[in-house]
């Protein structure tokens, strides 16, 4: 499969150089900065891109490459650091910039060059660097610069090196996809255009070859990740395939039953039922702290999980609906980047289990995901759902769960979900959702004095959910959600609206 590689030096922004690629429809994949010679000419790859990251070039711990990646002759693209990077290894000058450059700025583009092929004289990019090229390597030429950096682009087209100080991955940047597109075809010469359902073909091809005449386990939740995932093994092996469905007793109403009319009914996969509801609330008692939460839902669900997949006669693969940024988000292929939270479906299951791992969309993105679904025909209340996080509504309800506390959650997020769907602002949402507080407000409720609980609600608009701005539901929508709430669910007295994007926030309070 032609294909790029992306290098990760621990840029904020690695994973949007990725999709990028993925939407000009060629395939690619992320490895750390670390990975070995070996396997880099191992995945034959068409071309390689550094990223960007936060360290600087001349500090003593910075992330380096082997100079023996600019003799395979495979060619490379660096990025903000990977230029700089670029630059220290083949013989420039890298030092501390005059004035530090961060957000927008006009790029002059001073030669032609393959990579800016169809572009304007001038570009606007985005800039986030302290450092600069103070003077390129022998052999490059410089191709842009801006009003305070004389080198913001070169490269030495003889080595098939390419650098550029600005972030075309970034949406801000004037024709930044058209830049790595250019990367990809004119100067690596990639041809085929990568469709995420051919991948799916070939992944149903090599997992019935794997798993041959075992059966396999799978956890499904109901998800858009754990049901595609599902589909796809189960049209590898058939009834072979044994899901088994959690009831943690921490889901939304209708999830269950969800469940049982379009997996059971429709489908007619095999599926137990385990309902683990008290087991799962008597372990979060008086459990305020959110890591705690998701460690030992986490733990409980794995402990119900294997007790079901025991009964599973001649089982030995467990299929996983991890997706790529769940791997590189948990920091499996990630380069020197911090860990926000744990994610609840990377790793988790333990070993003495004794099962093989199948993720058939380990390296795809959500949106692919979900174009996948509909060409298997899963239903669009599956695949058009917000993400619902692992551990349910335990992290939307701050400070302890109670059983109590989930009812109240539960009925407002229902209201909550009717309200925008009927709006018609549900698919014009990335995620939507109640938060209950741990705080209590006093209030006027029929002539009488309340004081009950208050719930946020959060909607955010992303592509991916690596970043997200709040969403600018019509103040009349939110009104008529907030008296419906309040109207109808005994306990809450007040409701608040999240106007805080990520970053600096995360898209769940937990």
């Amino acid at each position: 499969m032609e294909q790029i590689l992306i290098l990760d030096f621990g840029s904020q922004y690695t994973q949007l150089i990725a999709r990028r690629l993925r939407n000009s429809k060629v395939y690619c994949e992320i490895l750390p900065y670390s990975a070995a010679i070996e396997e880099i000419k191992g995945k034959q790859p068409k071309g390689l891109i550094l990223s960007g990251g936060p360290s600087n070039i001349y500090s003593v711990n910075a992330p380096r490459i082997s100079r023996g990646v600019f003799e395979t002759g495979i060619p490379v693209l660096g990025i903000c650091y990977g230029m700089q990077l670029i630059s220290h290894i083949k013989g420039g000058l890298v030092s501390k910039a005059r004035k530090r450059e961060y957000g927008l700025s006009e790029v002059k583009i001073v030669e032609k060059t393959p990579l800016f092929e169809g572009l304007p004289s001038k570009i606007t990019a985005w800039m986030s660097h302290g450092d600069e090229v103070k003077k390129n390597p022998p052999g490059f030429k410089v191709t842009g610069k801006t009003n305070e950096i004389s080198i913001a682009a070169m490269e030495n087209p003889q080595k098939n090196i390419y650098a550029v100080q600005f972030h075309p991955e970034v949406h801000h940047t004037q024709f930044g996809e058209k830049i790595i597109e250019n990367f990809a075809r004119k100067i690596c010469g990639v041809e085929k255009e990568w469709n995420p359902y051919d991948f799916v073909k070939e992944s149903i091809r090599k997992i019935r070859n794997e798993i041959g005449r075992l059966s396999a386990v799978c956890a499904l939740s109901g998800g858009v990740d754990s049901s595609v995932a599902a589909v796809i093994v189960n049209k590898a092996i058939g009834r072979r395939l044994n899901c088994i469905f959690v009831d943690t007793g921490l889901l939304r109403i209708g999830d269950r039953e969800r469940i049982e009319n379009i997996f059971r009914k429709r489908f007619r996969f095999n599926i137990k039922i385990a309902n683990a509801s008290g087991l799962f609330l008597s372990r979060l008692k008086g459990i305020e702290d959110p890591e705690k939460k998701r460690k030992i839902i986490g733990k409980t669900f794995i402990e119900v999980f294997e007790k079901e997949a025991k009964k599973i006669k001649n089982a030995g693969f467990l299929v996983q609906g991890t997706l790529y940024p769940d791997i590189i988000e948990s920091v499996s292929v990630k380069g020197p980047s911090a860990v926000i939270k744990s994610h609840h479906n990377v790793g988790g299951l333990p070993e003495k289990m004794g099962l093989k791992i199948v993720e058939p969309l380990k390296f795809l993105f959500k949106d692919e995901v979900r174009r996948i679904g509909a060409r298997l025909f899963i239903p669009r209340e599956i695949l058009s759902q917000h993400p619902f996080p692992g551990p349910g509504l335990a992290i939307r309800i701050i400070g302890s769960v109670t059983r109590r506390r989930l009812e109240i959650l539960r009925r407002a997020d229902k209201i909550m979900r009717q309200e925008i769907t009927k709006a018609g602002w549900y698919d014009k949402i990335w995620q939507a959702f109640c938060v209950l507080l741990p705080i209590k407000s006093v209030g006027v409720m029929g002539d009488e004095r309340s004081y009950e609980n208050v719930l946020a609600i959060r909607a955010v608009e992303s592509v991916d959910g690596m970043t997200a701005d709040w969403s600018k539901i019509p103040h009349k929508l939110l009104g008529k959600i907030s008296s419906r709430i309040i109207s109808e669910v005994k306990g809450i007295n007040r409701i608040v609206y999240d106007t805080t994007s990520k970053p600096p926030a995360t898209i769940e309070w937990e």
